[in-house]
């Protein structure tokens, strides 16, 4: 995978360097014929926080098919304003589909589907967890969620700079 265009509030942010050639160099193909990749990140207690907070700011879509419809109505607008306009929005990284670690293989061509579709606004995290963990984590006790899709730039920006803080430490 090449390295990913981050978005445009942490481009230059000193906390981020290194941040986009880091999501390259751990991305791994979602199954075994993908082909896009996701990266391996580690559920860290700041990745997490990110997460929940992007939650309770109303900026998570739980699901694979409510992330679509969400994505599809996001390039419908894209589009008309790209027609309308003539300008070109340059290609960043914008939403972020979090994943669990323990979904089938069907649904991972499902994930790689829908990143192929909306590439390369989209960029995939691939967590260290099973989809009860990351359920739990952001929607409470005995939930289950294995993709998530964070749609805001402040919530992207939030999660991929506690990334970029914990690889910094390791």
């Amino acid at each position: 995978m090449k390295a990913p265009r981050l978005p445009r509030k942490i481009a230059d942010d000193p906390a981020a360097a290194g941040l986009a050639d880091e999501l390259a160099a751990r991305s791994e193909p979602l199954w075994n014929r993908g082909e896009f990749g996701a990266t391996r990140v580690s559920l860290t207690p700041a990745v997490g926080a990110a997460l929940k907070s992007a939650f309770s700011t109303g900026r998570v879509v739980r699901g694979i098919d409510a992330a679509e419809k969400v994505l599809a109505g996001e390039q419908r607008g894209l589009e008309r304003v790209d027609r309308a306009t003539g300008a070109d929005r340059g290609g960043r990284v914008s939403r972020l589909v979090v994943l669990a670690d323990d979904g089938s293989e069907r649904f991972y061509r499902s994930v790689d589907f829908l990143l192929r579709r909306h590439e390369p606004r989209v960029l995939a995290l691939r967590l260290d967890a099973s989809q009860d963990a990351l359920g739990s984590l952001v929607f409470g006790p005995e939930q289950v969620a294995r993709l998530l899709l964070i749609q805001h730039k402040d919530a992207v920006a939030a999660v991929l700079l506690a990334l970029a803080a914990a690889w910094r430490r390791t």
